[in-house]
Order: structure tokens, then C-alpha cells, then sequence
């Protein structure tokens, strides 16, 4: 194998594990076993599993910023996205929404870090802390500020930014969280999500005259 699909193989079958075993219950020695090298061998790549750890993070980073790229989105500073937002309309919203609940149904690091976090929560005190960060703190700073930027341009009404960041944040990880469990009913799911977006932008999408 070449150093950098080795390195790549890695991280994906150390996430497999942490996300059937759980972070704290997974050896060096078994993802070592599971690309098939040997422990000293995986140290070449990586100094602890905790630097794995870190390089799983920065691999998902690095997809979710292409994501956003590929919409035309910076989907981290909500001030380069509030144009795009201001001047999209409700089926190009939706468009947008199906968009990256299916990235972060399916993609591979996404979907199983999730997983991996939803159970180590209540396991690691750290890996509890980001979980929060991930799926409650960063989410909804993202969207509270957006909103408030497009209540300030007229393009919503005047309401709580941060209650509409909840409101429109919520029932879209609730229905990922629906299909992590019970991937059968993702067309259920993408449909309730286009019925929320709708749903959304009838009560806060500003009435015109």
C-alpha cells in the first residue's frame, strides 16, 4: 500500500470500530488488524489513536467544506452565505435542504462519527463536549446569525433569530437521527423535510405588500 491509502484506510476502518465499539472501547492493535497491518506498522502513519481521532476530524472538515463549495455555500461564516439565502427561492431552499440532509445522511465519515458521538456522549466527558459543539452549539450559532441577517435585509420577520435557528435546526436532526436508526424510512424523512421547509418559510418569510 502506498503511505497515503494507507493512511486513508486508517482513519476509515478506525471509524468503522468507534462507531460499532465506541472511541474508548477500540485498540490500536485492532485497527491495526483491521487494515491489515501490525500495530508498529500503523505507528508510522500516526502517533496514538487520538491522532487518528484528530485526522478523522480534519477529514471531515475538509469533505463538509467541499460539500458547501459544490452549493455554493461557505457554510461556516453566515455572513458570505446571507446573499445566496436573501435572493433563493422556496424550491431552491428545499433543493438546498435535501441537499445537505443526504450529505449528512450518507456520507461515510459523517454518518458514523455521529453515531460514534450519540453514544459516546455519556461516556467521555470530551467526546460528550463535542457532541454538543457539533450538533447543538455550531448549528444553531450558524443559523441564528444568518437569520438575523436576513431579518435585518426584510427577508423574515422580525422574531427571535435564535428561536427560528431552533426551529428550523431541530426537526432536521431529529429526522437524521430517524434514519441513522431506520435507514428504510429515508423517503418518509426527505419528504417531512421538504413539508418543514415549506412550513418554515410561510411563517417567517416576510409577506409581500
Amino acid at each position: 500500500m502506498e503511505e497515503k491509502s494507507t493512511k486513508r484506510k486508517i482513519m476509515s476502518e478506525a471509524l468503522k470500530l468507534f462507531a460499532q465499539k465506541g472511541y474508548e472501547a477500540v485498540s490500536v492493535a485492532q485497527i491495526a488488524e483491521a487494515v491489515g497491518i501490525k500495530a508498529p506498522s500503523l505507528y508510522k502513519h500516526y502517533k496514538s489513536k487520538q491522532d487518528i481521532f484528530d485526522a478523522i476530524l480534519k477529514e471531515m472538515s475538509f469533505r463538509y467544506e467541499r460539500q458547501a463549495a459544490s452549493m455554493q455555500l461557505n457554510g461556516v461564516k453566515p455572513d458570505k452565505d446571507m446573499e445566496l439565502f436573501a435572493g433563493i427561492d422556496e424550491e431552491r431552499l428545499i433543493e438546498m435542504g435535501k441537499g445537505l440532509f443526504s450529505y449528512f445522511l450518507h456520507d461515510e465519515y459523517t454518518g458514523l462519527f455521529r453515531k460514534m458521538l450519540t453514544v459516546e456522549q455519556f461516556h467521555s466527558k470530551e467526546l460528550g463536549a463535542l457532541f454538543v459543539k457539533q450538533y447543538v452549539d455550531e448549528p444553531l450559532s450558524y443559523q441564528g446569525v444568518l437569520f438575523g441577517l436576513l431579518i435585518q435585509a426584510g427577508v423574515f420577520i422580525p422574531e427571535n433569530p435564535n428561536v427560528m435557528a431552533l426551529h428550523f435546526f431541530a426537526p432536521m436532526y431529529l429526522l437524521l437521527v430517524l434514519c441513522d436508526g431506520h435507514p428504510e424510512r429515508e423517503s418518509e424523512a426527505m419528504e417531512m423535510l421538504e413539508q418543514h421547509i415549506r412550513q418554515f418559510s410561510r411563517l417567517y418569510g416576510k409577506k409581500e405588500g
